[in-house]
């Protein structure tokens, strides 16, 4: 490569290092060198190429940023539905939780009311209960303040030294006004045996078996039938039987009759422990338990027993 020297009518171009110009390879043996304008030119038409060639970069960023702001949109339409939907399922949550504690509000007031109802229905019972006690007292003291004082007198005579003579003034009444009458039955010669048995407690009282007797055992004689009461004489299916002692023989009953006859004996019984010193009670309670006793052989002389005697 090399130069010419510089025209007489043009002006010396700049430095090289001054200006970086490239320089072409014109090739061999051109004889000139090119000027210094088309230098400048093809400098110029260099840069101009230059400069056009990014010039597609900016289209990319565009078509980029397009695409970003796109997706921006909808991600921004997907949030704001998203958003939408909880703000619904919220509400809808709302009005359920506000349902329910308006529902709790009112199961718990109708508690309320139901507890205040049955407490206050509780103490009505409880007093009226204590006003029927009260006046159950009233009366039962009233009627004890009533009783013969005679009747009492004489029971409490007999507890002083209790004894099992029915010549005492006590058991003479309770003999003639209770237990005569409720052994009396029809048959005299035989209820006169019941009755001192009952008095020496030697009577024996066995439901009638369903079996036959073994034969090894010691024979004993049935008096009467199944079918008949042997004190009343009356046709009457009898479920018990009676023992008079240590006799072998036995004595089909019917159930009225062994009623009267049970109900003498509870009397007996009981007088017996008040003797015997087995009744810890005060003089008034044992006189009441006596007059219920007493109450019974009435009943049971008058035809009323239960269903299982």
């Amino acid at each position: 490569m090399w130069s010419c020297p510089p025209q007489p009518d043009e002006a010396p171009p700049p430095p090289l290092a001054s200006v970086p110009v490239p320089w072409k390879n014109v090739g061999s043996c051109k004889g000139h060198r090119e000027s210094p304008g088309s230098l400048v030119e093809a400098s110029a038409g260099e840069e101009a190429q230059g400069e056009e060639e990014p010039a597609a970069a900016p289209l990319d960023v565009s078509r980029l940023r397009s695409s970003s702001m796109e997706i921006r949109e909808k991600g921004s339409e997907f949030l704001k539905e998203e958003l939408h939907k909880a703000q619904k399922e919220l509400k809808l949550k709302d009005e359920e939780c506000e349902r329910l504690c308006r529902v709790r509000e009112q199961l718990e007031q109708e508690l309320e009311e139901l507890t205040a109802s049955l407490f206050e229905e509780a103490h009505k019972m409880v007093r009226e209960a204590n006003m029927k006690q009260a006046a159950s007292e009233k009366q039962l003291k009233e009627a004890r303040g009533k009783v013969d004082t005679t009747l009492f007198a004489e029971f409490q005579a007999w507890r002083a030294s209790p004894t099992l003579d029915k010549a005492c003034p006590f058991l003479e009444r309770v003999y003639r006004e209770d237990v005569g009458p409720c052994l009396d039955f029809t048959v005299q010669e035989l209820s006169a045996l019941v009755r001192a048995a009952v008095e020496d407690n030697t009577l024996t009282i066995e439901p009638v078996a369903s079996q036959p007797l073994p034969t090894g055992k010691a024979a004993e004689v049935d008096c009467g039938s199944a079918n008949t009461c042997a004190l009343s004489g009356l046709a009457r299916i009898c479920r018990h039987r009676i023992r008079l002692g240590d006799s072998k023989s036995h004595y089909y009953i019917s159930p009225s009759s062994r009623a009267r006859i049970t109900a003498v004996c509870n009397f007996f019984t009981y007088i017996r422990y008040i003797q015997q010193g087995l009744v810890r009670q005060d003089a008034e309670p044992m006189f009441w338990e006596i007059m219920r006793l007493r109450r019974e052989m009435s009943l049971a002389k008058l035809g009323f027993f239960p269903l299982e005697a």
